[in-house]
C-alpha cells in the first residue's frame, strides 16, 4: 500500500483515484469542487491544500484542466510544493505545455523530490476502464517506482525520455487525434451527400485499411449524432494551441493541425466548446449544407 495524493478528481480524475482505492492505496483528496462522496467512503482523506496532501503522501498526483492550474497546485501559497521532502514524487498526469513541464521539473527536483510528466490518452472511457495510455518523462528511478501506480489506471504505460517528453508525445497524439477525426468526417461526409448510407459506409471501411479506432467510436457518434462529451473540444482545443505554440517556436509548419483547429473555432463560435470533439464534423457539415444522417 502506497500513501497517494490525488488532487483534481473531475471526469478524469475521480475514476482513476477510485482505483487505486481498489488496489489498496490510501488516498489524500484535494479540489476546487466538491470530492465525490465515494471516494471518501472509500478511506480517502480530504486536504485543505495542495501541501497537506503533499505532507500526507509519499506520491503526488496531478490531473487538472491546464498549465496555469498545474503551476497553481506546485507553486501557489499552500501549494504542493509547500509540503513536498526529500525522496517523494510528483506525477503531472495532465495535458500542458512541454517547456513549461520542464521548468516545474527543475524547481521540483531542487527540493530534493522527483518528477514525472504522465499524460493520457484515452478520455473517460479509458479512464473508467483503467485502460488509458500513459506517456512518461523524466527519471527512470522515479518511473519504475511509479510504475505500479500507473498499471492500475492504464495498460499502455510508456518510460519515453526525460521531462517534457511525455508532455510531448501527448501533444504528438492530439494531433494524429483532431487530424482522423477530420479525416473521418470528411469521408463521412461525403458518402452521405454522395446518396450512400453512412452508417453501411463506415462498417464496411471498418474491415478495410482505413479502419481505425476513430472511425469505430467517432464515426459512430457521427452518424448517430451523439456529440455528450468524452471528450470536450475546448480541451482539444487547448493541446492544439500547445502543438501550434511550439511548432512556431521549433520553426515547424503544422498546416493540417492548424485547419483542425480552426474547424473547433467553428464549433466553438457555434456554441459547441463542450462538444465531444468527434463533433469537429460539425463544422464540416455546416459548410457543406448537409448533416451526414440525413439523406
Amino acid at each position: 500500500m502506497t500513501n497517494i495524493g490525488f488532487i483534481g478528481l473531475g471526469t478524469m480524475g475521480r475514476p482513476m483515484a477510485g482505483h487505486l482505492q481498489a488496489a489498496g492505496h490510501r488516498l489524500f483528496l484535494h479540489d476546487v469542487a466538491p470530492i465525490a462522496p465515494e471516494l471518501v467512503a472509500a478511506g480517502g482523506k480530504i486536504c485543505r491544500s495542495g501541501k497537506e496532501v503533499a505532507e500526507q503522501a509519499d506520491v503526488v498526483i496531478i490531473m487538472v484542466p491546464d498549465t496555469p492550474h498545474v503551476e497553481a497546485v506546485l507553486f501557489g501559497p499552500d501549494g504542493v510544493a509547500a509540503g513536498l521532502s526529500r525522496g517523494k514524487i510528483v506525477a503531472d498526469m495532465s495535458s500542458i505545455s512541454p517547456l513549461a513541464t520542464k521548468e516545474f521539473a527543475k524547481k521540483i527536483e531542487a527540493l530534493g523530490a522527483e518528477y514525472l510528466d504522465a499524460p493520457v490518452s484515452g478520455g473517460e472511457v479509458g479512464a473508467k476502464a483503467a485502460s488509458l495510455t500513459i506517456m512518461v518523462g523524466g527519471p527512470e528511478r522515479a518511473f519504475n517506482a511509479m510504475k505500479p501506480i500507473f498499471d492500475t489506471m492504464g495498460k499502455n504505460v510508456t518510460l519515453v525520455g526525460g521531462n517534457g517528453d511525455g508532455q510531448t508525445t501527448k501533444v504528438a497524439n492530439q494531433i494524429i487525434v483532431a487530424l482522423t477525426i477530420e479525416a473521418v468526417g470528411e469521408a463521412l461526409l461525403f458518402a452521405s451527400k454522395a446518396g450512400a448510407d453512412p452508417a453501411l459506409v463506415r462498417k464496411a471501411l471498418m474491415g478495410g485499411f482505413a479502419s481505425s479506432r476513430i472511425l469505430e467510436v467517432h464515426g459512430e457518434r457521427m452518424v448517430k449524432r451523439d456529440f455528450e462529451p468524452g471528450f470536450r473540444i475546448e480541451l482539444h482545443q487547448k493541446d492544439l494551441n500547445l502543438a501550434l505554440e511550439g511548432a512556431r517556436a521549433l520553426g515547424l509548419s503544422l498546416p493540417s493541425t492548424a485547419v483542425a483547429q480552426q474547424l473547433f473555432s467553428s464549433c466553438a463560435a457555434h456554441g459547441g466548446k463542450a462538444w465531444d470533439h468527434s463533433g469537429m464534423v460539425r463544422a464540416l457539415e455546416m459548410m457543406a449544407s448537409h448533416e451526414i444522417a440525413k439523406a
